[in-house]
């Protein structure tokens, strides 16, 4: 459910997808009576089958053979984590929240070696990295500053009562909730090629919604990991370290590959028709060339809908300012 607290003070969406922006730092969460608390679990998600794992937190579904959605679907992020099995090593595309522990999870569904990429390093991706000792992560200025975690002072927000359809976690877990320190044990970058064994991944960097942001790609079978690049919903290109012309050059590269039968998102819905990369080619387009009406809302923000998704981006974005790429970001900060 990615909402901000603009849009919800304008009371503008109720169904949308991942951080929201606070105002000074402190996330304004979603209140407890939005609608979106009565669409979980999504149907879209109940499509597919669940998998048979011990959690009080996460829903696991099967979406292609041997890989699973591990969706947090009671905070308002709606979060989704993705576990890619082959014959030999899995590989783990994003860690959470880090409200629960995802490792225990995703050890009742391999035995096998996990390694850790990350759709990029906002602090919703990459809450449960410090659990694994195997990280492959890109080598920017901006995911060193984000190895080194997150406060509870930068996320209070997020662990705010309001943030939670039922059950909500226990005081002391929300009191003291933030990002541990993480490490990387290896580089990943475009074109690397990583064998699960019967299964190959592809590697394909993604800037734009932030300058780290990565998809996987799998060829044999058509799928395409995402990560906060597409969502069904309303895609966040607003903060500081977002790059228009960059996330331009991806949307564009990502509508152009061959054979895509899926989408896998990290928010809301588990899955996504591919023919939406090539509509928000041309609606992000359209944005930037004044073709599209958008919503002037509170901390510069805009909003622009489309009949599958909207964009959510920031004025001073669309006049060509450039924000800092290397000091690191929660995903939550807006322009001043």
């Amino acid at each position: 459910m990615r909402l901000s607290g603009a849009l919800l003070a304008a009371s503008l969406l109720v169904a949308a997808g991942a951080c929201s922006p606070p105002a000074e730092n402190t996330q304004e969460a979603p209140k407890a009576e939005a609608r979106w608390c009565d669409e979980i679990p999504r149907p879209e998600n109940e499509a597919f089958p669940r998998a048979d794992v011990e959690s009080d937190w996460f829903d696991v579904y099967r979406v292609a053979g041997d890989t699973f959605a591990l969706v947090e679907a009671r905070q308002f992020q709606e979060v989704i984590s993705y576990l890619i099995i082959g014959e030999n090593e899995a590989l783990l595309f994003d860690t959470g929240l880090g409200f629960a522990p995802i490792r225990p999870v995703v050890e009742q569904l391999t035995s096998l070696p996990v390694t850790v990429i990350n759709s990029h390093t906002h602090f919703d991706h990459i809450g449960g990295n410090a659990e694994f000792d195997r990280i492959l992560a890109r080598d920017t200025p901006y995911t060193h500053a984000n190895e080194n975690g997150l406060s509870h002072k930068d996320l209070a927000g997020e662990a705010a009562p309001e943030s939670f359809c039922d059950p909500v976690p226990g005081e002391a877990e929300r009191a003291r909730f933030h990002t541990p320190v993480w490490a990387p044990t290896g580089v990943v970058k475009d074109g690397d090629k990583i064998d699960l064994g019967g299964r190959v991944i592809e590697v394909l960097e993604a800037p734009g919604h932030t300058p780290d942001a990565l998809a996987l790609y799998e060829p044999a079978r058509g799928l395409l990991w995402t990560g906060d690049t597409y969502y069904d919903s309303t895609v966040w290109l607003y903060v500081p370290e977002t790059d228009l012309d960059a996330y331009e050059r991806t949307i564009a590269r990502l509508a152009a590959l061959p054979a895509l039968k899926q989408l896998l998102p990290a928010h809301n819905t588990i899955s996504a028709d591919p023919a939406r990369l090539g509509e928000m080619k041309d609606a992000i387009r359209a944005v930037r060339e004044g073709r599209a009406a958008g919503e002037k809302l509170p901390d510069q923000q805009v909003l622009f809908q489309f009949e599958h998704f909207g964009v959510l981006t920031s004025q001073p974005l669309l006049d060509g300012a450039r924000g800092d790429k290397e000091s690191g970001g929660s995903g939550l900060t807006t322009w001043e």
